[in-house]
């Protein structure tokens, strides 16, 4: 059994990031056609767009500022005249922002955490569920993470905006079911990417002693679980709020 995207084009936010990188690759691997969704660094979606192509996929990279709806808006018309509109959605962008307690984070990080998860969210479904439902076929994956769970200190910010996107994604799972599109999410732990690999790894003994497999995850083991619920292995699988943090969490039924 293989995991078997041949034929399908998907469109990854925020693929020319860490994490994302890893999700675009992965998928191509696996026989897709990507789509690369970049907000400023062009340098990198277009590096990743050469080597794909390379590979013998197609591909594209397209800007967009995913927390502004005209920006997706226009993102979605030149992905559908210069790509094709995708099979699959990835929805992985987010603002990066310094992490702080609660009484001393700035008011407008707030904003920018919404705005991303789950506005992006919103934004993102009006554009490309609707060529779905017409085709009769969709995948949609969204990146959330553990901290939705731990709610851990100094991420307000982040935690409360990924349970927001919680919200949307589940209730999205149930009104377009019936047209044969799944939406699931993947919750990362803390995750280790090429930046970090080109930096030094942290070893994070504190954290990987609260971890049943004792280690750190990598962007391949997140890009792995990307392609599976991609793919018609996870055509039965929707709604779904997956971690793939080594245990650290274990959603209680």
């Amino acid at each position: 059994m293989q995991i078997d995207l041949s034929g399908r084009k998907a469109l990854v936010t925020g693929g020319s990031g860490g994490l994302g990188r890893t999700i675009v690759r992965t998928l191509a691997e696996c026989g897709a056609d990507v789509a690369i969704h970049y907000n400023s660094d062009k340098t990198s979606a277009d590096k990743l767009v050469e080597e794909l192509r390379a590979s013998g996929r197609k591909s594209a990279a397209f800007k967009a500022d995913i927390t502004d709806f005209d920006s997706v808006k226009q993102m979605k018309d030149d992905v559908g005249k210069e790509f094709g509109m995708p099979d699959i959605l990835i929805v992985n962008a987010v603002i990066q922002y310094e992490w702080k307690p609660l009484l001393r984070q700035d008011i407008r990080d707030y904003y920018s955490q919404f705005e991303s998860c789950v506005m992006q969210m919103v934004y993102m479904s009006k554009m490309f569920v609707p060529y779905m439902q017409e085709q009769h076929y969709g995948r949609i994956v969204v990146m959330n993470t553990e901290c939705a769970v731990m709610a851990e200190p100094n991420c307000s910010a982040y935690t409360s905006a990924k349970r927001g996107l919680d919200g949307i994604v589940r209730v999205l799972a149930k009104e377009v079911g019936a047209d044969n599109i799944t939406v699931n999410q993947i919750a990362p732990g803390w995750t280790i990417t090429d930046k970090e690999r080109a930096n030094g790894v942290n070893p994070a003994p504190e954290y990987v002693a609260s971890v049943p497999l004792a280690r750190r995850g990598t962007d391949t083991d997140i890009a792995n679980m990307a392609a599976f619920l991609s793919s018609d292995l996870a055509s039965f699988t929707t709604g779904a709020y997956i971690p793939v943090a080594g245990g650290r969490v274990m959603p209680a039924i």
